[in-house]
């Protein structure tokens, strides 16, 4: 019998607009990218031009640090362009698809049959390892290391998520050929966490079941719970659609990045999941399903807590799974908003009167509005209601902003990453950026350490 941890600490924000399972159908896209603001931790160097021919694997970007790093294409087609920001940084560089994806072939491979060193280079090759995400620092993991342990997330739990259960049926044997891969790519324990009574099997891994409110899919939270990491030390981490798209290319030996990707919220005609590809273009799937609406739309690319938001003519996120939209709210005017009974606001910390009217087990309509303005950062223990890991939140953002590095390894950095923060966010009174300062806090403590 698996373990079961139970969270008490967190929070579930209901939102209108859950993804229905049914599959839907989207619009063609008529450009792919890749994007290096989606990858932490690397230093891109493009390796093509305008007017090259790629297959759907072929190399697009390395990593100048890691060359071994690479980033490919997640279809066939044409390089359009190349863009680039301020001092020649790499925003993106954009593929036009052929009308049928041709592949490169790396090979079908039998696990059970290869060596460690084997299997990191056909997850090299096949341009996956950006998958394989490291603690301390939350980055692409460094091939040129081995692991304490490899944790694994096969449930989400953030708001409107995808329900893995649905979106890994057909594609269990490929999950059970990823997890064996990873197996053996540690001298530790490979770690599968899932909700309790998940009906997904798992083999060659180590079962824990959680209990509890979001963030308790958040892989971080997992690992605190299982095996907390000190210093010195690097875990693996990776989610469960990761996964699948490793055991994918063992079996297949082809680079196939398509998943399915749960469209959500309230401004949504119909919601539910599609098949697509990450990097294709946003107005592919949900152009033709947004709803008219008297103001603004917010659509993020990812969940409502930690996603990016995009424009119609922007790129899915290579790691996300889930569109979710909003209303953007800068056309509504309150008299006294934040004074009035609020018998339909969302309130965590039951301000309104809608605290007593289904309070924060109701499903609403969250706007994209602060609601407020910043301030100094206030000690009231309201980031530890939400904040279900063994660490003082507090003290070690203040730890962070002072780049005190001390500090900061006594009181966890090591083990953290921004999406951990995201509900300190929510709850917040001060409307600190909090994600953003522990993403700049990982990013200067990595280039002082390293």
């Amino acid at each position: 019998m698996a373990n079961v941890i139970k969270l008490k600490k967190g929070l579930d924000i209901q939102l209108i607009g859950k993804p229905t399972e049914t599959v839907l159908t989207g619009e063609h896209s008529g450009n792919y990218a890749i994007v290096p603001d989606n990858f932490n931790g690397i230093t891109p160097k493009v390796i093509v031009h305008e007017g090259d021919k790629v297959k759907a694997g072929s190399v697009l970007i390395i990593d100048k640090t890691y060359p071994e790093i690479k980033f490919v294409s997640p279809v066939s087609g044409e390089v359009t362009a190349v863009n680039r920001g301020e001092k020649r940084k790499v925003l993106s560089v954009v593929v036009k698809p052929d009308a049928e994806n041709q592949y490169e072939d790396f090979g079908k491979k039998n696990v059970s049959t290869l060596k460690p060193e084997d299997i990191k280079e056909a997850i090299l090759n096949g341009g996956l390892w950006p998958c394989i995400k490291q603690r301390p620092y939350d980055m692409i993991a460094r091939p040129d290391q081995t692991p304490r342990d490899i944790f694994v997330s096969a449930f989400y739990s953030a708001p409107l998520a995808p329900n893995i259960e649905y979106t890994i049926k057909g594609q269990e044997n490929d999950f059970q050929t990823g997890l064996d891969a990873l197996a053996k790519l540690t001298d530790g324990k490979l770690y599968v966490g899932l909700k309790q009574g998940s009906s997904i099997k798992v083999k060659n891994a180590e079962v824990v079941e959680f209990n509890g409110p979001h963030p308790a899919g958040n892989v971080g939270v997992q690992i605190n719970n299982i095996k907390p990491v000190n210093k010195g030390e690097v875990v693996w981490t990776l989610y469960a659609d990761d996964v699948i798209l490793i055991g994918r290319l063992l079996n297949n030996g082809i680079a196939d990045f398509s998943r399915l990707v749960a469209l959500t919220g309230s401004e949504l005609s119909k919601t539910g999941y599609i098949k697509a590809i990450p990097g294709c273009e946003i107005n592919s799937l949900v152009g033709d399903k947004l709803q008219p609406s008297k103001g603004n739309i917010r659509i993020i690319s990812g969940n409502i807590l930690t996603g990016t938001k995009v424009s119609q003519t922007d790129y899915l996120g290579f790691y996300d799974n889930q569109i979710t939209t909003i209303p953007e709210g800068d056309d509504v005017h309150e008299f006294f908003g934040w004074a009035t009974l609020g018998v339909n606001k969302f309130s965590a910390g039951g301000t309104f009167l809608s605290g007593l009217l289904g309070g924060v087990k109701k499903a609403r309509i969250i706007d994209a509005r602060i609601k407020g303005g910043k301030r100094a950062m206030i000690m009231s223990n309201e980031y530890d209601k939400v904040f279900p890991m063994d660490i003082f939140p507090e003290y070690l953002l203040k730890a962070i902003i002072t780049f005190d590095i001390d500090k900061m390894e006594n009181l966890g950095i090591y083990e953290v990453a921004p999406e951990d923060f995201a509900l300190c966010e929510v709850v917040d009174t001060s409307k600190i950026e909090i994600q953003k300062i522990v993403r700049n806090g990982l990013d200067l403590l990595y280039k002082e350490m390293n």
